[in-house]
């Protein structure tokens, strides 16, 4: 999940929370699969962490030890380049990173 938020000395700038999600072998992103994982995180954890937006990947970007990568996600996001925003020798995957370099600009 990424928060396309900006913070800083202009203050708050609202954004979107996006989730990213490889479904099981054999499925695939739709809305009764949307809304079963919305309805999930609300009741599991809060109606603060129901994202705004849910969208299938290919993958999700992942260091060599495994950690995901959500602070370079949301760079690319909001504009940096995916070279600049992770180094692409440290990823298990780095072509996962190419999917969020197309994805539509942040409000």
């Amino acid at each position: 999940m990424v928060d396309t938020g900006r913070l800083g000395a202009a203050g708050n700038e609202q954004g979107r929370l996006i989730l990213y999600i490889v479904p099981a072998a054999g499925r695939e992103l739709d809305d009764e699969l949307a809304a079963r994982l919305r309805a999930a995180l609300r009741v599991q954890l809060s109606p603060r962490h129901v994202p705004d937006e849910i969208h299938q990947v290919p993958g999700i970007p992942r260091t060599l030890s495994g950690k995901k990568l959500e602070v370079p996600v949301r760079k690319i996001l909001l504009g940096t380049e995916p070279e600049r925003a992770a180094d692409p020798n440290a990823l298990v995957n780095p072509e996962a990173l190419a999917f969020f370099s197309r994805a539509p600009d942040p409000p």
